[in-house]
């Protein structure tokens, strides 16, 4: 009996009626996120937000939609700073199974026909399953795969997309073909009828892609081999050089360390001497300062890739 491919066998695992997703499984129960290291990625991200409204002249609604919401953690600590916009936010978290949201944060399991103003996915790209190939001999073959996680080779593969962006020229080189991310982002850049998309994920470029390809599965906080039978998330790092280009249009692609700077989030540790006049808000400020520090570690968090494809004038990273 021939075993499926890996894009079949990975969609199953984390999306069939017995996959991990499809089960209720949530990330912070399994890997670190930024949302779970405390609030100030949502900080950051209302920053945008701020931005974003005001380049589209304060529309109500505003929609602030997280796909792959996970827990709902990022759009519960969103919605909490909606004051600022006057009650015209709309928060909606997208994901398979609905997570414990505070009263006001929507939630839906398909994506929005239309967005104004900001969409984000957050560690949503890389498990989007694709297929994986491997160079055997002078061929790149479909890498197929049992429930155990043993692996054979398939056939022969022919692709434009990996050709152009990860071509394989060593016997036992992997490589997971990127054009299902590509396609998705593309459509959901494209529900953006005024505001911003941003894409915020670990991945790699063109010229230094792993050699053996970067799917992994995670399980109770530890990495684990990838092994596609439900009991356990299965991820891939992003091309993020492919899908920037699969979206016409300006863009910015920046880490994760100067994206936060550049949105006012930086570590500034207090003063020594405010621990002797206001020992509890040095001990807040310098829990704060720590938090920061972990989101903007660039051998962690902070080396994480921000994708901003503004679909307005005038929203940006970085200020012009």
């Amino acid at each position: 009996m021939e075993h499926p491919d890996w894009h079949r066998a990975w969609r199953a695992a984390l999306y069939g009626p017995t996959g991990f997703f499809a089960g209720g499984a949530r990330p912070a129960d399994h890997f670190r996120t930024s949302p779970l290291v405390g609030p100030e990625l949502a900080e950051a991200v209302v920053a945008l937000l701020e931005r974003v409204d005001l380049a589209l002249d304060r529309p109500d609604p505003l929609d602030f939609v997280d796909v792959g919401a996970g827990g709902g953690e990022l759009a519960a600590q969103v919605h909490s700073l909606a004051a600022r916009f006057g009650g015209r936010l709309r928060v909606r978290a997208v994901e398979l199974v609905r997570p414990a949201l505070p009263a006001g944060v929507e939630w839906s399991s398909e994506l929005p026909d239309q967005v104004t103003g900001l969409v984000i996915a957050h560690e949503w790209l890389d498990s989007l399953p694709c297929r994986v190939v491997q160079m055997h001999g002078n061929g790149i073959f479909e890498v197929h795969v049992s429930a155990d996680g043993t692996e054979s080779l398939g056939a022969a593969v022919s692709s434009r997309w990996l050709s152009r962006w990860w071509p394989l020229s060593a016997d036992g080189r992997r490589a997971e073909i990127g054009s299902t991310r590509d396609a998705a982002w593309a459509d959901l850049v494209a529900r953006v009828a005024a505001g911003a998309a941003l894409a915020v994920d670990y991945g790699h470029f063109a010229g230094s892609r792993p050699f053996a390809g970067t799917l992994t599965g995670y399980r109770a906080g530890r990495q684990v081999p990838p092994v596609p039978d439900g009991s356990c998330d299965i991820t891939a790092h992003v091309a993020f050089d492919a899908v920037a280009a699969a979206v016409d249009g300006p863009y910015e692609l920046m880490t994760q360390r100067d994206a936060l700077a550049a949105l006012g989030i930086t570590a500034s540790a207090p003063p020594v001497e405010m621990a002797l006049r206001d020992p509890t808000g040095w001990l807040a400020a310098s829990a704060r300062a720590g938090r920061v520090v972990e989101l903007r570690d660039p051998a962690g968090l902070g080396g994480f890739h921000w994708l901003l494809c503004p679909r307005s004038a005038g929203i940006g990273l970085v200020r012009a």
